[in-house]
């Protein structure tokens, strides 16, 4: 087994550009073009081995992801960003730290991934980025987009009377990644649905689809909203204190795993993060064009209100939503 201290630096960059293409190799920079009309978008996450996966290298005996998934995660969640601006992708860059006794097949195994989402989603070429040496394995994507200005979409633009909508479901990354960390748990689950849930986790889908049908029936419309990578709670608060409104959400009316005793479904759900799903704020005749365009792959699951508080309504009882409950890097 090759490691990465075997094939030295030109060795590594050598394996790492056959990912790009050969007219991107060999500048210090790349030359990207965008469209008449459009504004740059940039993003970048930071991923690091023992906080976001685990290839079992800061975490003996732990292992969450395969290479192919952390390059595949990698990729989605700077996707799933651009798709939350209402961006078209261009490509991305990769900044890879590693330790020299990482075997090469893994190096190869993370640009295939990173490669095989950019190729289905449309996101782009790899266009370049750098490596270097260090005590653990982390990856800094940053991804580059193009968006017309007066189309993009932005936390602050949520209107009281404006409808609360979300994409896909919410909490199955976390039920996912429960899973992995504990094979025992969740014996009421099929297998299919175990997979399912795996999957969801180790391959996010950045849902950069909900932005073409935006754009094509859409155009013109004002919508505010965000990816829920940090959870759907997490989102409707980032909204309303971005946009100075409150928020109502109707419980029975959020999307998520069905299959989950409730309790620890709606947790998960608001909490668990890691579902890269898209929360938009917009004018109820335009929500409906969109759901209409999803068929089950939308819900409405709230409104915006005037105020500043953001409540869930359940039949049985009304909750403050605490805007400090929600997953924060540093916190003891």
């Amino acid at each position: 087994m090759h490691l990465v201290k075997d094939i030295g630096e030109a060795g590594l960059l050598a394996i790492v550009q056959t990912f790009c293409p050969g007219q991107l190799v060999g500048d210090d920079a790349a030359l990207v073009s965008i469209s008449p009309g459009q504004q740059v978008v940039v993003t970048t996450d930071l991923l690091v081995d023992g906080v976001h996966f685990s290839l079992g290298l800061a975490q003996p005996g732990i292992v969450t992801m395969t290479p192919e998934d952390v390059g595949w995660r990698a990729a989605a969640a700077n996707l799933s960003d651009l798709a939350a601006m209402g961006a078209r992708p261009l490509g991305i860059t990769v900044g890879l730290s590693l330790p020299p006794d990482v075997p090469v097949a893994w190096i190869e195994g993370i640009y295939q991934g990173l490669a095989v989402c950019l190729r289905e989603f449309a996101g782009g070429p790899i266009l370049g980025g750098d490596v270097c040496q260090s005590d653990s394995l982390s990856l800094a994507i940053t991804a580059l987009g193009e968006v017309d200005p007066q189309a993009a979409i932005y936390r602050h633009r949520a209107r009281p009377g404006d409808v609360i909508l979300a994409t896909g479901i919410h909490g199955a990354a976390r039920a996912g990644l429960e899973l992995l960390l504990k094979p025992a748990w969740g014996e009421f689950l099929t297998t299919y649905q175990r997979q399912t849930l795996i999957q969801t986790h180790q391959r996010p889908r950045p849902r950069l689809d909900v932005i073409e049908i935006i754009r094509r029936y859409l155009p013109t419309e004002r919508i505010a909203g965000m990816d829920s990578s940090d959870g759907l709670a997490d989102a409707v608060i980032q909204i309303c204190q971005q946009s100075q409104t409150g928020a109502i959400l109707w419980a029975e009316q959020l999307p998520l795993v069905q299959e989950l005793p409730p309790e620890l479904g709606q947790a998960w759900g608001f909490y668990g993060g890691e579902d890269f799903e898209l929360v938009l704020t917009l004018a109820p005749a335009a929500a409906k064009t969109l759901i209409s365009h999803l068929n089950s792959q939308a819900a409405i699951i709230g409104e915006i209100t005037s105020g500043t508080e953001i409540t869930l309504v359940s039949d049985t009882e009304t909750i403050t939503l605490d805007p400090q409950q929600r997953w924060q890097h540093f916190e003891v």
